[in-house]
Order: structure tokens, then C-alpha cells, then sequence
């Protein structure tokens, strides 16, 4: 069987972004990494902004003072699209509501949910919890009451509410016209 041939691509690799990432992620200045990596400073400001690229070697240099690997620099990102309504429709529980995913089932870090409330729809009669860190209720039409085991909060549109995400908790659609709100669980709730 022959091989197919490869035609190499004239397009630029641009890196100097996630470089310039890396740097700040690691909190060092330019000054740092020319002084660590023996490049100078205009050269690694000029590799940042990509108008420059760095040999094979100063590019190893740079990734090992970075502490990041040469593959994740050319690496495509891992996104995920949930186009208006076509997230798959989960179910929490509660009545009269319809919750729909929108991160991709996959994501453990975190967990948003889009739900549309109905009228008068409430959660779990009783108290129940989300195992997740941190639980956010943001409210993107209506009004909403979230009910803790000490408190209640009455949530209007624009309103945003962070609690402990293991904390005991119901909700209620107090009106007679319908709420729309995100959940959002950190990290995602374990299955």
C-alpha cells in the first residue's frame, strides 16, 4: 500500500498567545523568562505577538521554563457549542420546568443549566442537595423564591445567587408568567 503524500502548509502557526499565557499564568515578566532562557527580551515580545518564530531549540528552552509542553502550544482548543434551545433536556426534578444541558455532558469542571419555569412550577417538596462546591442561580426573566433550610430569597430578573452547593434547597416560580434561569454547578454535579 503506498503512502499518501503529506503537502506541507504555508500557514503561520500562531503560539505566541498561549505563550504569552503560559508567562502570566505563571505570573513571570519577559525580563524573567529572557534572564531564564537566555533569549532576549525583544525577541520573546516579538515571539508573543507572532511576528516572529522561535527555533526548535529556544522553542524547548521556553516551554521548559514555562513548565508547558511543545504539543499544547499547536494543539486546537476543546470547545463545545450548544446552539439556543438544542441542548439535550435534562432532568433534575420539580414540576413544570424543562432543563436543557449547556455544557457538554463530558465537562466535569463545571455544570450550567438552562431551565424555562413554568407558572407556579416549584422543585422537590422537600429540601434536597446538589453535589457540587458551589451552586449559582442567576435569573434571566421573571422571578423565582429559592428557599433554604434558613432563609428564603425572593429573586427578581438579573439577580444572581451563590450558595454551597450541598446546602439543602427548593425554589418556587412564585407568578403567573414564567421564569427562565441558569444553574450553574461547580464542578459539575456527580452523576
Amino acid at each position: 500500500m503506498k503512502a499518501l503524500p503529506v503537502e506541507p502548509s504555508n500557514v503561520p502557526v500562531a503560539i505566541g498567545s498561549r505563550i504569552r499565557a503560559a508567562r502570566q499564568s505563571q505570573r513571570l515578566t519577559i525580563e524573567q523568562v529572557a534572564e531564564a532562557t537566555g533569549l532576549t527580551k525583544g525577541f520573546l515580545s516579538r515571539v508573543e505577538r507572532d511576528l516572529t518564530s522561535p527555533s526548535v531549540a529556544s522553542l524547548v528552552t521556553l516551554c521548559q521554563v514555562l513548565s508547558v509542553s511543545v504539543g499544547d502550544l499547536f494543539a486546537a482548543p476543546e470547545t463545545h457549542l450548544t446552539r439556543r434551545a438544542s441542548g439535550p433536556r435534562i432532568s433534575l426534578g420539580g414540576e413544570g420546568i424543562v432543563e436543557r444541558l449547556l455544557t457538554a455532558r463530558s465537562e466535569r469542571r463545571l455544570q450550567i443549566i438552562q431551565a424555562t419555569i413554568e407558572p407556579r412550577g416549584r422543585g422537590e417538596k422537600e429540601l434536597y442537595a446538589v453535589d457540587c462546591d458551589v451552586d449559582v442561580l442567576h435569573i434571566v426573566k421573571g422571578r423565582l423564591t429559592l428557599v433554604l433550610t434558613n432563609e428564603e430569597y425572593e429573586l427578581e430578573e438579573g439577580d444572581t445567587l451563590s450558595f454551597p452547593g450541598r446546602e439543602p434547597h427548593t425554589w418556587v416560580n412564585p407568578t403567573d408568567e414564567s421564569a427562565e434561569v441558569l444553574w450553574i454547578l461547580v464542578p459539575a454535579a456527580s452523576r
